[in-house]
Formats: structure tokens, sequence, C-alpha cells
């Protein structure tokens, strides 16, 4: 059983839209998606959940007002400005309090605790492509690199106990917790750029984070026409990096209909940008194997 995944430095290349139609090229896979804080893979897969887990990312403090003797010792220690007072008593803003745990180390009636905090939620789910596992994050709330391990998780678990072969995983835009959390422990990575001056410095980074972990990259340009001199720039780079670029897709309007519809563009039509992600696909497999024999 094999990890892929699919990850971009910067939001908005395109990434969960290549994702999906190789969802539809792929066999005997299960899909994993990881970009919890945003999570909008489901629009083109449509899910069918069949689990529903809670997440529980972190503690919040609670106050048992019966034990509270309002001496304040935790209102003055607290950073986050999370505790104050009103006329039933001492009160935690959920939002704001951290769950450093402080509070509850310095009150000297043990009147406050530390509670598991629901931060969102996970599903097992059953699509027309095959089993799926993500996520939804609540807003405001942290923690997504645990969240996204508990999806790889239960979609290895998936992999095992279906006998299938491949984990394809739609990483999170960007290069912090919850990439390094989708990176770890792949076989290969794919990062998905833009021919834009951000596209080009965001790409060099997350290549960078990839390597840290000794995770082999490689690269697809998308929307490669939009500005064929920096299309250029990223291939001199990916060259001098050894980073293999598999593809350019080409801009093509059409997509957008798909997106629309609500479906994989390489099952929607027939154009140059679906025939070039269905190459891609094939190299991105085939430097798999390579890879692994």
């Amino acid at each position: 059983m094999k990890q892929i995944v699919v990850i971009s430095g910067k939001g908005g290349t395109g990434k969960t839209v290549i994702t999906a139609s190789f969802a539809a090229l792929a066999r005997n896979k299960v899909m994993a998606d990881c970009d919890v804080d945003a999570a909008d893979l489901h629009l083109l897969l449509h899910p069918k959940i069949l689990e529903r887990h809670e997440f529980k990312g972190n503690k919040k403090a609670t106050i048992d007002r019966d034990e509270c003797t309002r001496c304040g010792e935790c209102i003055e220690v607290c950073r986050y400005d999370a505790i104050f007072e009103n006329s039933k008593g001492l009160v935690i803003n959920p939002i704001s309090c951290e769950g450093c745990g402080i509070c509850a180390r310095v009150c000297p009636s043990e009147a406050v605790h530390m509670e598991e905090h629901v931060s969102g939620e996970w599903f097992e789910s059953e699509t027309k492509y095959g089993p799926m596992v993500h996520a939804r994050l609540g807003v405001a709330e942290e923690n997504s690199g645990k969240l996204v391990t508990l999806v790889r998780q239960n979609a290895t678990r998936i992999a095992h106990r279906d006998s299938l072969d491949l984990v394809l995983i739609d990483g999170p835009p960007g290069i912090g917790c919850p990439v390094i959390a989708s990176l770890a422990g792949v076989d290969i990575a794919l990062v998905i750029t833009e021919p834009t001056l951000s596209g080009i410095h965001d790409l060099q980074r997350v290549v960078g984070v990839a390597h840290h972990f000794r995770v082999d990259a490689s690269c697809v340009v998308n929307k490669y026409d939009i500005n064929c001199e920096n299309s250029d720039a990223i291939e001199r780079w990916c060259q001098k990096e050894e980073v293999p670029v598999l593809g350019r897709i080409p801009h093509d309007r059409r997509v957008s209909e798909a997106l629309v519809r609500g479906v994989p563009f390489v099952e929607y039509l027939d154009s140059p940008a679906a025939n070039e992600v269905r190459k891609i696909w094939q190299l991105f497999i085939a430097t798999l194997h390579t890879k692994v024999s």
C-alpha cells in the first residue's frame, strides 16, 4: 500500500480540482481530504457519510462555581484575557481560552478543570470512486495538524481493511503544521503551482519542506499559458533542484463548467487540459513505481 499527497505552496492553484480528477482516474484506492481547515474535495466527489465522529483537539478550562472562592488568581495569570467576573461569578470565554492550563494550576481551591473540547468532526464516507475519509474543523479552532493525522490514520486503516493499493491525499496549501502532517511518511508528493511570482516563491518553500522530511517531490504547472515566461522560470528552477516537472496544464474555461456541475473535469470534458491531467497521472504513478523499485 502506497501513499501519495497532492500539495501546493499557496491556495488557489487548482490542487483539489486536480486531485478530484486523479480520484476519477485511480483504481483500488482510498481518498483522504487533509485540507481540514477548508475542506472542499467533497464538493466534487459527493461522499455519502457512513460514520461521523467527534474530534477533540484540545482542552478548555471550566470553572466549578460551587468550589470557586472568586479569589481572582486565575484572572491575573491568564494571558489571553479569557476569564472575567460578572454578577454570577467567574466566567471563562471558550473562544479566547487557549487551553494552556495555567489557571487550573494556580487555583487554590482547585475549582478550575481542563476538559476535552469538541473542535470538529471527521467522517468515513463512500463515493462512486471508492471510500473517502474527510473532516471539518470548527470555526477558529486549532490543532488542524492533529486532525490531519487522524484522517490519514483512518484512511490507512481502510486501505489495509479493504486491501487497497493506494491512499490518495489531498493536502492543505502552505508550509505549516497541517502540510507537515500530510507529508510525513508518504511515498511521494506532487506539488501544484501556477506561473505567478507568488506561485514560484511558494513552490520553492513547499519543495524545501518536502525535501526536509525526505519526501521526493514532482511538480505540475497549472494554467501555464497565462504567463509562459514564469512557467519557463519554474521549469528552470525545478531542473536545477532535480524536481521532475510532470506536465503543464493549459488554462481552460470549460474546467469552471465542470466545477459548477460538481464533476471532476476529466469526466466532464475531453480537452487539452483533461488530456494533460491524464498524462500527468500516468507519469506520476510511473514515478512512484520507479521510486519504490
